[in-house]
């Protein structure tokens, strides 16, 4: 750790490294309000979802990739690189002419935040004094919270009162500030391992396998169906590359994922606990605004509210957590985290077409500070469990368990809401209100379609809605609860250091 640095020195670090994380969290947000108006002006409709997918893909891929680099190579000179290629990507993204173009440059943009979200976790770290880690990450989890509640709201803003390429260009600044602050200021003091050998197979193998599945499971089975030709050739392709994966990294003696560090119980456990509470988290943000628009008739504004407790929760939890870490100690505060949000997840099972706002917002603001205690509790047990010589792995492996928990969760879940919306286009409508429903589920979510449709017809589908989304509910209560009984064998360290 860095016990000799300069206090000033650690703050323009620590704000630097958080800035950086702003930037990448910031981004994945601050589309939603914007891509209308991009699809207007750029056509390609049929790639709409992938500025989404390719930007979350090529991020959760090279999350672990960086973290393994850390423990090889100068964080610092990666980080560097991290924010350059992203702020490159963005500009690039900006300056689209065509929708393929924008899907090509989020790609980039991924791998960038992809670097960026795993060593940001690393730089905090290690410019840490030890007393004050569990504080100080607190400080990431805080900023993600702040970026969900800004970025939907400031990418409208901007498309309102410039044009959509500045959702892309203001990262061009800020990413430059955060440049100068880690290439000024930051110094590694942590050991590391010393070999400088590379797992180019395991990497590659690695890269296909979590493209292909997630490919696969972001889908859902829609745009590629899974028993179709290429469903079953992307299927094929991503056993044979996991098959080979497993194969070269026995064999390897310097792999990029070592097998035993998953006989370590934090590490193992921590890391599980990571992805079943980011399968509840994320799976609720997707699909509660579904519920509180598509069953309750509630405008869009109301649901933003709604996802403000969420945001505002996880922010507040992690923040407390990051004070009384030292006092409370890591399992406890794990478990409590994860009694927290399955108590909350049960609640939403139970929500119905009378459930009131009021109730909905204080489940909401309860699963939030569950989830903020999860994260920063879990991520300080799998950092400690491997020593600071692993800390790069540990902390990427964290986060990589946290994208693919909610890739995973938000995939599942969209499936089985998806399935039984589809069963709603049965409801007997008028003839411009059938051929709409028909031709986009999204419809069915806007105010004017819903105020045009017969009182019984929309009953029946707020009751389709509701049904839909109670089986998201349910999936994510079950993930919530694998969450608390995994808390039971987290190892006894009872406080952080």
């Amino acid at each position: 750790m860095s016990p000799g640095m300069p206090e000033r020195q650690r703050l323009l670090i620590i704000w630097s490294a958080l800035l950086a994380l702003f930037l990448g969290a910031l981004d994945a947000l601050v589309m939603t309000a914007a891509m209308p108006t991009i699809v207007a002006e750029l056509g390609g409709m049929s790639l709409y979802a992938w500025v989404y997918s390719a930007y979350f893909l090529f991020r959760a891929v090279s999350l672990p990739v960086f973290g393994k680099l850390s423990d090889v190579y100068p964080a610092r000179n990666l980080m560097l690189v991290s924010i350059s290629l992203f702020a490159l990507a963005s500009a690039a993204a900006g300056a689209s002419p065509t929708m393929g173009v924008l899907v090509g440059a989020r790609v980039f943009q991924g791998i960038g935040a992809g670097g960026i979200f795993a060593l940001v976790y690393v730089v905090l770290s290690d410019v840490s004094l030890p007393a004050q880690r569990g504080r100080t990450l607190s400080f990431a989890s805080a900023v993600w919270g702040l970026s969900s509640v800004i970025g939907p709201t400031l990418g409208g803003v901007i498309v309102t009162y410039l044009s959509w390429p500045w959702i892309f260009y203001m990262n061009l600044p800020l990413g430059a500030l955060c440049f100068a602050g880690i290439a000024l200021f930051f110094r590694e003091f942590r050991k590391k391992p010393g070999q400088a050998r590379l797992d180019i197979p395991g990497i590659t193998c690695f890269t296909t396998t979590v493209l292909g599945g997630l490919t696969l499971i972001m889908t859902g089975g829609r745009e590629i169906p899974w028993l179709s030709g290429p469903g079953l050739a992307l299927a094929g392709l991503t056993l044979a590359a996991g098959a080979g994966f497993v194969l070269s990294e026995r064999r390897s003696s310097a792999p990029f994922m070592d097998f035993a560090f998953f006989q370590n119980r934090g590490f193992a456990v921590g890391t599980a606990m990571t992805f079943a509470s980011s399968f509840t988290m994320f799976s609720l943000f997707a699909y509660a605004p579904l519920f509180l628009q598509g069953a309750l008739g509630e405008p869009p504004m109301t649901v933003g509210y709604a996802m403000l407790f969420l945001s505002l929760g996880w922010s507040v939890g992690s923040l407390a957590m990051g004070r009384t870490l030292n006092r409370v100690g890591q399992k406890p505060a794990a478990a409590g985290g994860a009694l927290l949000m399955t108590l909350g997840a049960l609640c939403c099972t139970g929500f119905s077409q009378d459930s009131s706002l009021a109730w909905c917002f204080a489940v909401f603001l309860f699963i939030g500070l569950g989830m903020g205690g999860v994260t920063l509790s879990t991520l300080i047990i799998v950092q400690n469990s491997l020593g600071d010589e692993h800390l790069g792995a540990a902390t990427s492996f964290h986060q990589f368990a946290r994208t693919l928990g909610g890739t995973v969760g938000v995939g599942i879940c969209g499936s089985l809401v998806f399935a039984r919306l589809t069963r709603a286009g049965g409801i007997a409508l008028p003839q411009g209100l059938s051929e709409g429903l028909h031709g986009s589920l999204a419809q069915i979510f806007q105010p004017t379609f819903q105020a045009a449709m017969p009182q019984d017809a929309l009953m029946v589908l707020h009751r389709a809605v509701l049904d839909g989304v109670g089986l998201a509910f349910v999936a994510a209560s079950a993930t919530a609860f694998l969450c608390l009984v995994l808390s039971i064998f987290l190892p006894a360290n009872e406080k952080s250091d």
